[in-house]
């Protein structure tokens, strides 16, 4: 039974690397989703990465906005930890899709340079669940719209 979760935990793993792009990157935050938010020195006894690999880190992925942070009240003396939250899944996802998007087009400029077109062409990825839910609400606008005419 150990070896499936350690398997899932390995396929969270590989497809959140694709997005990273970074093996400490990916094992941090895949620990702060699993513990829902963690100290320092948690993270780095949960993810067994070296200290200073941990810290440094922890600074690039809060300037690139893929954690957040927040200052703990400590009662004893010395400076206060900082917890550190994932973001959301999702909105990792969405920005990797704004990431391909953006390549795509510059690929597609370029493209569309050499061939001295006036066509002009943008790709879009778009949330499969969203656009479907879109779908089905203006199916129902439009039904409604021609109950009302009768």
């Amino acid at each position: 039974m150990r070896r499936l979760g350690l398997l899932r935990d390995k396929g969270i793993e590989k497809a959140v690397q694709e997005i990273l792009k970074s093996r400490a990157k990916t094992r941090i935050y895949v620990y702060l989703l699993r513990k829902n938010g963690a100290k320092t020195d948690e993270i780095i006894k949960g993810t067994k990465l070296h200290p200073s690999t941990v810290r440094e880190t922890l600074s690039k992925m809060h300037d690139e906005k893929q954690i957040t942070r927040k200052k703990i009240k400590n009662d004893s003396i010395g400076k206060n930890p900082f917890m550190y939250y994932p973001i959301p899944p999702v909105e990792l996802l969405k920005r990797h899709t704004d990431e391909i998007e953006e390549r795509l087009n510059k690929l597609v400029a370029i493209s569309n340079s050499k061939k001295e077109s006036n066509r002009l062409f943008r790709i879009k990825i778009v949330e499969r669940a969203e656009e479907i839910w879109i779908l089905e609400h203006l199916q129902k606008y439009l039904q409604q719209g021609q109950e009302r005419s009768y």
